[in-house]
């Protein structure tokens, strides 16, 4: 039986992402859909946007996620050191500061920037995933320290970057480090006192996946006994990668809890044969026990380090005439997913960036992508450059989240336009030290505008490209869509843009003083809409720059492609906060 606190906080929380004002988890809502019915600004006054005010983090390594908003107070997180800052909205005073004291050694195994995506709140507690993978937990008043958790060993590679999700009485958390063969996880602490209150592993025996032969099914289909353990040579599953760095999302109705799971370890297929389940999986667990109802495998035997991580957007919408509740996906992979989140049938799987060579189509009996010979590493072998793969290892999109509004019953997305060049080697495990085996070089896909990215609004019912603006370099940043029929989303080179829902049509852009990885949210505060954006300018795309690398296949193949970006931006993480004249 739940405590009475503890059930009040669950009931505060899905009340609280009822009200439009606030903004109180990572993606707005349970959803994850980034939509605000906020209308104060809309298509016609966008244009008088201006700077409202600004706040410095004092950290330069690149700022993804986004700030909460509870109340009158703001909560803004940084990167490595994981600062967390407590700011009064009446008159922009700080109210308290977290600074962890971590170890800098973790640094070194965090595979592309010290990135945070963000913190969680519930019951007076706001959450906090460090770095170091210390899970913790601060007054909501005071930022004194309630209770902490260990969540992994930094020692073996193990990480974490990720928001946490708050779901009822637990916080739900992943972990990060395919590229030292930590073998992933999802783990559900006690918000109480953080203690376990269930653990789902992405590979191995069934009973450490939590998943149940007979009852746990895949396109349809139970799974079978030992599915996971069956599809890897010998013991690889232990260092198989998997991790699950991405975003969790959350249906109260069904109390199913959705995430992706990220590469198989190591980027070399010819070390892992078989399927590699189930990395690269959409997986929908239950929240109280975390027993999986159904799994999707998006790209069996990864062989471009597709990570399937990105957010899973869950919609109750007609499809084919028929309501429907559905989940949709836009995969590293370059196909965007269509499910249908009761009982994980595919319904649509099609390209979203034309680009996408790697494979022809997703076959929708088997749900296999269809891969062409001369873009497979896999089959031209290790030592072999496959040349032109597109997308390239950062995917189509990576983790800046999407966003979906029921005005159009469209999805915006922010999009990479990336294609590569991947040599895989042969590695040897050791713990601790990167577990990659694969070199990379990346540029903007052939025959395109010549940039690296787009934003794009996309059906989900179609699969269809509706409207597409293109970018020089990638757009990094999540996006958010308004009431009032406004799109934001920020770029590399630190704008933020707000663009038409309808036709994408330009409607106000502002040089924040960073590239822009975070993602945009908006409130109200005393009858004024604001919206909010961190500017930093890391994360893979800004690896180069934030980490000070300058060989063109350093940051996993990065920073040769977003080399310009230095002519754009420079390194500092800012927060600034937008509205309407007065």
């Amino acid at each position: 039986m739940l405590s009475p606190t503890v059930a009040q906080a669950n009931d505060e929380l899905l009340e609280l992402q009822k009200d439009p004002n606030q903004w109180v988890m990572w993606g707005g809502n349970y959803d994850g859909t980034r939509y605000s019915p906020l209308d104060q600004i809309n298509a016609k006054n966008a244009k008088d946007l201006q700077v409202a005010w600004t706040f410095s983090t004092g950290v330069l390594r690149g700022h993804e996620g986004g700030p909460l908003v509870l109340g009158d107070t703001m909560y803004v997180h940084t990167p490595f050191p994981n600062k967390v800052f407590a700011i009064d909205l009446n008159n922009q005073t700080l109210l308290w500061e977290y600074e962890p004291k971590q170890d800098s050694s973790v640094i070194a195994v965090m595979c592309c920037d010290t990135v945070n995506r963000g913190l969680a709140y519930a019951d007076g507690k706001i959450f906090l995933q460090q770095a170091d993978t210390t899970l913790v937990a601060l007054d909501q008043k005071t930022g004194k320290v309630v209770w902490k958790v260990i969540n992994g060993d930094p020692k073996v590679g193990a990480t974490n970057t990720n928001a946490p999700l708050v779901v009822k009485d637990k916080i739900i958390t992943g972990i990060s480090g395919g590229e030292f063969g930590v073998r992933g996880y999802v783990t559900a602490y006690n918000i109480k006192d953080g203690s376990v209150a269930w653990r789902a592993y992405s590979t191995g025996p069934d009973d450490e996946m939590l998943v149940d032969p007979e009852k746990t099914t895949a396109m349809l289909k139970p799974i079978g006994k030992s599915s996971s353990l069956d599809s890897w040579e010998g013991d690889q599953w232990k260092i198989g990668g998997g991790t699950t760095w991405g975003w969790f999302t959350y249906d109260p109705d069904l109390n199913l809890v959705y995430y992706g799971t990220g590469n198989p370890s190591t980027w070399n297929p010819s070390q892992r044969p078989g399927d590699n389940k189930y990395s690269m999986t959409i997986m929908a667990r239950d929240a109280d026990t975390g027993m999986a109802k159904w799994l999707y495998q998006m790209t069996p035997h990864d062989e471009w380090d597709y990570d399937g991580i990105n957010e899973m957007i869950l919609v109750d919408k007609k499809f084919n005439g028929k309501d429907r509740k559905l989940l949709v996906h836009f995969d590293r992979n370059g196909f965007g997913y269509t499910l249908d989140r009761v009982t994980g049938e595919l319904l649509v799987a099609e390209k979203f960036d034309p680009a996408v060579n790697w494979a022809t189509h997703v076959d929708m009996e088997t749900g296999v992508p269809q891969v062409v010979a001369k873009y497979s590493t896999a089959q031209n072998g290790e030592d072999v450059d496959t040349k032109g793969i597109c997308p390239a290892a950062l995917g189509s999109k990576d983790q800046q989240p999407a966003t979906y509004s029921p005005r159009t019953g469209l999805f915006y997305v922010p999009t990479n336009h990336v294609c590569m060049n991947y040599e895989p080697f042969e590695v040897s495990y050791t713990a601790g030290q990167p577990y990659v085996g694969a070199t990379l070089s990346m540029f903007p896909a052939p025959g395109s505008h010549g940039g690296l990215g787009n934003f794009i609004a996309w059906d989900a019912e179609k699969g269809e490209i509706v409207w597409s603006l293109p970018e020089p370099f990638s757009v990094w940043s999540g996006a958010l869509a308004t009431g009032g029929g406004v799109v934001f989303y920020g770029t590399l080179e630190g704008y933020l843009k707000a663009v038409d829902e309808k036709t994408g049509k330009e409607l106000y852009r502002f040089k924040t003083p960073s590239g822009i990885i975070g993602n945009v949210n908006t409130y109200m505060h005393d009858g004024k809409q604001y919206v909010a954006v961190l500017s930093g300018i890391g994360g893979w795309a800004g690896i180069g720059m934030a980490a000070g690398l300058e060989g063109d296949t350093d940051g996993l193949g990065a920073v040769g492609a977003y080399r310009k970006l230095s002519d754009y931006t420079q390194l500092g993480g800012v927060l600034t906060v937008f509205a309407l004249p007065n």
